[in-house]
């Protein structure tokens, strides 16, 4: 299944995603991550939720080459609120939610991971949105969880993307393991997590969400807004037709501190074969 649930014997949930090639979701995934992280917050046997990802890559956001076939603005419209959805039901999820990320996590990925309680990576892990080579906006509001505002800037104005290790110094990526190590290590976390009180539990996710400084739900949705205005307009159909083309890279030499690595996806991603997502791929060096 490309949404899959299981739950462990000690209160914890894995809700896993694997929609292959490199897990850019279409409409209908997002709305099925959306309802099993939903589900499993509101079974009174889990008190944490690992939220994972089969293959390669965690998340390279929306199917762009969904969209393309669409002639209208329904599937463009589907997505916007697919992600909307998804990710509101990671930061509402009634318990702790600890995201497990491997490769690269882009795009509705970032919204994801942004809006989880916590974050264990392996160490190949890159995170990033590039949205402006594909089209579109959103997700400011969740890179900004993750690194200092500059840094959040000139990340989304270059669509470069920032390593699991430079996370971990900012504060933002709780533990940094081998790839073959992540599994473990996140649900080693989730244990420890969900061996607390199940109602206090939910008590202080309620109450830290309350004193939340940003309201990522309006926040994102004022920035959909403008991805929308770009797609009436005509620009986003023009940066999209270069989609897997040369064209509109936030490459740059590796001694600049970040890389560029880019799976076809629109930061909201894009559905591509393991080749063409390998030959993207860049990162620091």
């Amino acid at each position: 299944m490309p949404v899959s649930t299981s739950v462990t014997d000690a209160g914890v949930a894995v809700v896993t995603v694997d929609y292959a090639p490199v897990n850019a979701l279409p409409v209908r995934g997002w709305y099925a991550l959306a309802d099993a992280v939903r589900a499993a917050g509101r079974d009174p046997g889990v008190r944490c939720v690992v939220l994972a990802a089969a293959g390669r890559g965690f998340n390279a956001g929306v199917d762009i080459k969904e969209m393309q076939r669409d002639p209208g603005h329904d599937a463009l419209l589907g997505a916007n609120h697919g992600c909307a959805e998804a990710f509101s039901a990671v930061y509402a999820c009634e318990v702790p939610v600890v995201a497990a990320v491997q490769g690269f996590c882009l795009g509705g990925g970032i919204g994801l991971v942004g809006n989880a309680d916590a974050i264990v990576a392996s160490d190949d892990a890159t995170f990033g949105l590039p949205e402006l080579d594909r089209g579109a906006l959103g997700a400011a509001t969740h890179l900004a969880r993750l690194v200092p505002q500059h840094l959040m800037r000139a990340l989304y104005y270059t669509s470069r993307t920032a390593t699991a290790a430079e996370l971990h110094a900012h504060g933002s990526v709780w533990r940094v393991v081998p790839r073959a190590e992540l599994r473990a290590a996140a649900l080693e976390l989730a244990h420890e997590i969900a061996r607390k009180d199940g109602t206090l539990l939910r008590l202080a996710k309620a109450a830290i969400n309350g004193i939340d400084p940003v309201d990522v739900h309006r926040s994102y949705r004022f920035e959909q807004g403008f991805t929308f205005e770009a797609n009436l307009s005509g620009l986003a159909d023009r940066i999209r037709a270069d989609f897997g083309g040369n064209g509109h890279g936030g490459k740059g030499p590796a001694s600049q501190g970040h890389g560029s690595e880019k799976p076809d996806s629109e930061g909201h991603g894009g559905e591509d074969s393991d080749d063409d997502v390998r030959s993207k791929e860049g990162g620091r060096s």
